[in-house]
């Protein structure tokens, strides 16, 4: 992140001076009027505003609350850990966090190292998200859908970790950087740039952790075990035959739950055990398709480099002049 904005945000505040000086406890008035702990967007928004950012308050324990808006976590640096319906969550350097309002919300003090930026949005700001997605069903889009709903069905939370996509890392430096320096025109800029986030999340939702109830916890992850060992040979039918399942049934919850059909989870195990391959390896090209378990040889190719932006033989090289270059 840029190093002036990073700086910025950093700087101790008044809350923080207050809390460092003995007032441990969160200074309530400043998030709510109400008698229960839900915290609320008029407290923290300018009137006219859909979107604010704020850096998390550090040194002190935030009791367990819940929001009115959505609110969207970034990790900027160091880290924090969020207790959210119970379940414990660590968001590391670059990891995103989307919550929403019925979740219930607890989160451990953080130090002086760890900065983490809250997005306080409230709905009609994903109006122009919403029309870049498109109508394809998919875990984000049925996850902000059910938000705006307050549907209490959705999961409580998505967390991305996609420190590494730097497309991702950089959207949300950009969005951050516009809100924080009050730029002419923001609210375009940042609704479009909100859209290409989505759409980048779109193409990582295998790097998504969200809150589930324990049975939808079990299909996913006998999904994602099954996927694993048996990534070469294995098919929907044996996987729902091994759960006692209906096929159709297994097949609409696993995307339903993942955000993915099962075979975009077998497609993404494959390319990236290839990639493993190509990487750690000198095993032929055509070896790896067979490895991986495709017999054909030109959709591998084409799905390969739709995913890596390379064909096979020109990643590797990449790889390999790479490793020539850090020896010298």
């Amino acid at each position: 992140m840029d190093r002036i904005l990073m700086e910025q945000l950093s700087k101790i505040t008044k809350e923080e001076e207050n809390i460092l000086e003995g007032k441990k406890d969160i200074n309530r008035s400043l998030y709510t009027k109400k008698e229960d702990w839900v915290i609320d967007c008029d407290n923290l928004l300018q009137k006219g505003k859909l979107i604010q950012v704020r850096p998390h308050t550090r040194f002190t324990h935030f009791p367990k609350h819940t929001h009115n808006y959505i609110e969207v976590i970034y990790m900027c640096k160091g880290h924090t850990t969020h207790i959210i319906d119970g379940n414990e969550v660590v968001l590391q350097e670059g990891d995103l966090l989307f919550l929403n309002q019925n979740a219930v919300q607890e989160i451990l003090p953080a130090g002086y190292e760890d900065i983490a930026v809250n997005f306080i949005i409230l709905p009609h700001f994903f109006d122009v998200a919403f029309s870049m997605m498109g109508e394809e069903e998919n875990l984000l889009r049925e996850f902000l859908i059910g938000c705006l709903r307050q549907d209490s069905s959705v999961p409580s939370y998505l967390y991305f970790h996609v420190a590494d996509i730097l497309p991702i890392q950089n959207l949300l430096e950009n969005m951050i950087w516009t809100i924080w320096n009050d730029q002419q025109n923001k609210r375009s800029i940042n609704q479009i740039t909100m859209g290409l986030l989505f759409l980048q999340l779109l193409n990582h939702m295998d790097k998504v952790e969200y809150g589930q109830n324990p049975y939808e916890k079990n299909i996913v992850a006998h999904t994602l075990s099954y996927v694993e060992e048996h990534y070469k040979e294995g098919t929907l039918t044996e996987l729902a035959t091994l759960m006692n399942q209906d096929v159709y049934w297994l097949s609409r919850e696993i995307k339903k739950l993942t955000g993915m059909t099962y075979k975009e989870i077998l497609q993404t195990k494959r390319l990236n055990q290839a990639m493993y391959l190509l990487v750690h390896t000198k095993i032929s090209v055509t070896d790896i398709i067979e490895t991986i378990g495709y017999d054909n040889t030109s959709y591998f190719y084409r799905i390969f480099k739709k995913r890596f932006g390379k064909t096979p033989n020109a990643y590797r090289e990449q790889i390999d002049l790479k490793n020539t270059l850090d020896e010298r």
